[in-house]
């Protein structure tokens, strides 16, 4: 029964790494919609989603299985449980790509943001894009130095979503209303993004470790472990 349990525990571990993998796909294609007017990218990220959907049911099935049929213990019932976190988280991560992509194709093939807010989401994007990175890294190697980079290395996102804020609300923006609008949503989504990945993170620390950061107050500013 063992053999049995570890080998199902292991399809399911390949399949969240695939749905990390389709995530970091997603992101990236997300970004160059956004900021080349990529109507190709923006439309494959759109489809793509469904995929991503389709596995995180199917890892959520099978981890419920796992716990129905093994009645498992200890580690073995923080990793199904921890799976199926962050399969959600994951599926969360998609849909905001996903929603990038569809403000870039709804505007294209002119860009959802004024030009002066272009330099800003690149710096996003670019920042989003490492850390997609360090999300597939991360948990193909049960990496918690890379979950921790993760979780430290947030702020700097929210900084540049903090001035993304200020850019919306300044009485000297140049833009549409309709500009006006996607800097706020956009600017959300890609911080959300941020928030997930930290939330992953801190799953892959407990995953390992049983420790839980979410419960370390310096670091649980702006985020949640959903």
């Amino acid at each position: 029964m063992r053999v049995i349990f570890n080998e199902s525990l292991k399809a399911v571990a390949d399949d969240l790494d695939r749905m990390a993998c389709n995530v970091r796909d997603a992101i990236r294609g997300a970004g160059k919609a956004l900021l080349d007017q990529d109507i190709d990218a923006a439309q494959a990220v759109i489809d793509h989603d469904a995929e991503v959907d389709a596995l995180s049911t199917s890892i959520v099935d099978k981890c419920v299985e796992l716990l129905a049929r093994q009645n498992p213990v200890a580690t073995d019932l923080r990793v199904i449980v921890s799976t199926m976190r962050l399969s959600i988280t994951f599926e969360r991560m998609g849909d905001l790509a996903r929603h990038i992509a569809e403000a870039a194709r709804r505007t294209y093939p002119e860009s959802p943001l004024p030009a002066d807010a272009v330099d800003t989401f690149r710096r996003m994007q670019q920042f989003l894009e490492m850390t997609a990175d360090r999300l597939v890294q991360m948990l193909a190697d049960r990496d918690t130095h890379v979950a921790d980079q993760i979780i430290r290395d947030d702020d700097q996102l929210d900084e540049l979503h903090l001035k993304t804020m200020r850019m919306a609300q300044s009485e000297d923006f140049v833009g549409t209303n309709q500009q006006l609008i996607d800097v706020v949503l956009i600017g959300r989504f890609m911080e959300r993004l941020g928030d997930h990945a930290v939330s992953a993170a801190r799953r892959v620390v407990f995953i390992v470790s049983g420790f839980d950061p979410s419960k370390e107050p310096a670091r649980d500013e702006g985020t949640d472990i959903d």
